[in-house]
């Protein structure tokens, strides 16, 4: 996208919310502001709820919360001011946000301490060798319910999940995935990567022979030899990916809260991210996304596969980040 052309829309859009109130920051979902009600009469005073808008969509004006005309973006929809109030005044409607939604928070001996956590962590494996045994239905939902508390960038939350419940579904989509690569695949050719060198630079050529080209060649000449090391013929997969309103960061995310759930559960896991970059430009991409429901392209998108784990690891690695740079 052409940078003035996104700045000037910024600028248009705050100073549409500054002066009306009736504009919004976008989503696939919705493109208007939430609602906000507050029963003034019942009000104390308190200022929580002004302590945690940060929209400066409310004020307090003799002794009462009232909606403020200094709202940047118009309410979002975070629904933080009605989850803070400890009167219950307030109610947000809209971005499909409602006070039916509300629910009282579980309470702190149920929270895992830092140690269980830990350990679940450590835990983990990437698994890619599954039990013949289909995940139940009731675990699939448990991990979609913990997927949707994952925090988000802007709500209501815009990411958006292909679900394959079972192995048949799996495998079908690897298939057709792989006969899908073999009509781009010119795309790792030696003439074509040598070609585009001088415009994509170094590190992407360098990405492009020593992983893509690999890519292509494993999973279309091993699926030819009915050996999927697209998703492993995992009895469950999940695609998360989200919209052009997304922020990038929301798909990933809710991706590591399903995988975590995933092994809360007792299943195995492994993240995918090699299927997600060759599904999105194009018309052959745009065709395949469509035959298996997927609604848009998606700047940032993961695979999580789960199922009963069939190998079990005695040990684990202690990993370290590239850097870790403390200001002090």
């Amino acid at each position: 996208m052409n940078i003035s052309y996104f700045c000037n829309s910024i600028f248009l859009i705050i100073n549409c919310s500054l002066l009306t109130n009736y504009m919004a920051i976008p989503t696939s979902r919705v493109n208007v502001p939430a609602n906000i009600f507050i029963d003034t009469e019942k009000c104390t005073g308190c200022g929580l709820c002004i302590d945690v808008c940060k929209d400066f969509g409310l004020e307090i004006v003799n002794h009462k919360v009232v909606k403020s005309n200094k709202s940047i973006f118009g309410c979002v929809g975070c629904g933080h001011c009605m989850m803070v109030c400890p009167t219950g005044v307030i109610a947000i409607e809209g971005r499909t946000l409602s006070p039916v939604q509300l629910f009282d928070l579980p309470d702190k001996s149920t929270v895992p301490s830092y140690e269980s956590l830990l350990s679940m962590l450590q835990r983990r494996r990437s698994i890619r060798e599954f039990k013949d045994k289909p995940v139940e239905k009731e675990k699939i939902d448990q991990i979609l319910e913990a997927a949707q508390t994952a925090p988000m960038g802007l709500p209501p939350s815009d990411v958006h999940v292909l679900v394959l419940e079972n192995k048949t579904q799996v495998r079908t989509f690897a298939v057709e995935f792989s006969k899908y690569l073999t009509t781009i695949r010119w795309m790792a050719s030696n003439w074509f990567m040598t070609l585009m060198r001088p415009f994509w630079g170094k590190p992407t050529d360098e990405m492009m022979r020593e992983f893509i080209k690999p890519v292509f060649d494993i999973y279309v000449d091993s699926m030819e030899k009915g050996d999927n090391w697209i998703n492993y013929d995992a009895p469950l997969a999940m695609y998360f990916y989200g919209s052009p309103y997304t922020d990038p960061a929301d798909p990933i995310i809710a991706a590591t809260y399903a995988m975590l759930a995933g092994e809360s559960l007792g299943l195995g896991t492994c993240m995918l991210g090699a299927v997600h970059p060759f599904i999105q430009n194009g018309k052959k991409a745009r065709i395949f996304r469509e035959k298996w429901g997927i609604k848009y392209p998606s700047r940032e998108g993961l695979f999580v596969i789960f199922g009963y784990a069939d190998v079990h690891y005695n040990k684990g690695v202690k990993w370290t980040f590239a850097d870790i740079h403390r200001v002090s």
